[in-house]
């Protein structure tokens, strides 16, 4: 058994506005949502819920990939998960310090300290039927080449490498999934 990935909401950074890439990944009794930021309307992101026939109250686990509002805005949707970010976990409460790296969300997710775009920045793997997938923030959409926002480039494009020899599938920050190719 294997987790599931889906693309709640397909990102983009245009002129006329910004909005994240989320992700939501099932697997087992988990089910975790990846970056729930910034979108148009809230029902982008829990319209697709509905139909995949997940609740909002029935998310365990929140990653957030960094602390930018485009990416982090919409986490109260979820009140009851555990938030996930480069340095801890949050419930309600408490305050788990955890180094992201290796860090496991998961039997089949786990994160990867992935500094780049910012120092802070983590990439979630989720180990799928199809390979694995990447839900990352080392590219804003494909194609692109660097990122006018990196506060290091050299880092963000070291960690490029890290993920494509891992990653199947990369889901970036604000535009549609694509596939590595080797």
């Amino acid at each position: 058994m294997t987790a599931v990935a889906h693309v709640l909401h397909e990102g983009y950074a245009r002129a006329d506005g910004v909005a994240s890439t989320v992700g939501l990944i099932q697997d087992g009794d988990h089910v975790v949502v990846v970056d729930p930021g910034m979108v148009a309307d809230r029902a982008m992101i829990l319209d697709p819920m509905e139909q995949l026939g997940v609740a909002p109250v029935s998310v365990t686990d929140v990653v957030i990939s960094h602390h930018h509002p485009d990416h982090t805005v919409n986490i109260a949707l979820f009140p009851p998960a555990r938030v996930h970010d480069h340095w801890a976990i949050y419930e309600r409460d408490q305050w788990t310090d955890r180094p992201a790296e290796n860090a496991a969300v998961s039997q089949h997710v786990r994160l990867m300290e992935t500094p780049g775009h910012t120092p802070q920045d983590i990439t979630t793997l989720v180990d799928t039927a199809d390979g694995v997938v990447a839900f990352t923030h080392l590219w804003w959409y494909e194609g692109i080449e660097g990122d006018r926002r990196a506060t290091d480039l050299d880092s963000l494009f070291r960690h490029r490498e890290r993920v494509l020899q891992l990653a199947d599938l990369i889901v970036p920050g604000h535009g549609p999934a694509f596939e590595v190719s080797r």
